[in-house]
């Protein structure tokens, strides 16, 4: 992991087209904004590990016979 300190109003490029910006510092928050291609997904980690979670649950889902059979 790469660690490095940012004032407000800094910002951090990765690739060649994201860009981090620290908007503001509130004492113990911080307002981070993003700026990336529409097709780049940006997840607040926990949203992110419910949705891998969710998946997850849904790929070893079984699916009775007569529903796919309905389907066809």
């Amino acid at each position: 992991m790469l660690a490095l300190s940012r004032k407000a109003n800094e910002s951090i490029v990765l690739g060649n087209d994201i860009e981090i910006t620290i908007l503001e510092i509130k004492g113990d928050q911080v307002k981070v904004g993003v700026s990336a291609p529409k097709s780049v997904a940006i997840y607040r980690k926990e949203l992110y590990m419910q949705i891998q979670q969710s998946n997850k649950e849904a790929a070893n889902e079984e699916i009775p016979m007569e529903a796919l059979s309905k389907l066809l």
